[in-house]
């Protein structure tokens, strides 16, 4: 069994006894690495949010398991980040990851009346910053293709009346690019990143 089917079958486990209504965070590493509930804990704040992101998921792999990662909660919001591990791939279009992204958010829809769907504005990277080994993938996925993608992700939310949202804007320097002190290795982001989104992303999460 993978890594990613391990995390799924956990997750099923949980779900048998979550409280539904609540938020869901869900997508791949950026959202599985997103420290909501210790960031909650240090903030006194007793939201309940489930993080049900799972590291190196594609979008087609987040719709093949949509019920376990949104749907079972029966969440009254869904926060999702699904797709830059597609935009790591030369062979895969936007367009392609725009119909599975497509397709999860219909099946949410379609199998939770009424819930609110946040579509996130995917965090920049730095290829300055980045380590070795992680360059040739940001050949692929840089910062002009991410903001392509963000322009499709927030025409896929006006097509479903539900929201686009960025919260991006303590993350980047000067130049767009994600800050060196907030990055792992040029991609993925450290625990002070995410603080500094936390505020931004609770704004969504509390109205």
């Amino acid at each position: 069994m993978t890594d990613k089917e391990m995390k799924v079958e956990r997750y099923g486990e949980e779900n048998k006894t979550v409280k539904t209504g609540q938020v869901v965070f869900t997508g791949s590493s950026l959202m599985e690495m997103f420290p909501i509930n210790k960031l909650l804990a240090e903030h006194g704040d007793e939201t309940i949010i489930y993080n049900r992101g799972v590291g190196g998921f594609l979008s087609n792999e987040l719709l093949a398991v949509i019920d376990v990662c949104a749907i079972d909660l029966k969440p009254s919001k869904v926060f999702i980040n699904i797709g830059t591990n597609d935009l790591s791939w030369d062979n895969i279009p936007i367009s392609e990851m725009i119909g599975n992204y497509d397709k999860i958010i219909s099946e949410i829809e379609k199998n939770v009346p009424d819930v609110k769907i946040y579509l996130m504005a995917y965090y920049p990277v730095n290829f300055e910053a980045a380590s070795e080994e992680m360059k040739e993938c940001l050949k692929i996925r840089t910062n002009d293709k991410i903001n392509r993608a963000n322009e499709e992700v927030k025409k896929l939310a006006d097509k479903h009346g539900q929201r686009y949202i960025d919260i991006n804007r303590n993350l980047k320097d000067e130049q767009g690019r994600l800050k060196s002190e907030y990055t792992i290795e040029g991609m993925h982001i450290n625990e002070d990143g995410y603080r500094a989104v936390y505020d931004d992303i609770m704004v969504y999460v509390s109205e």
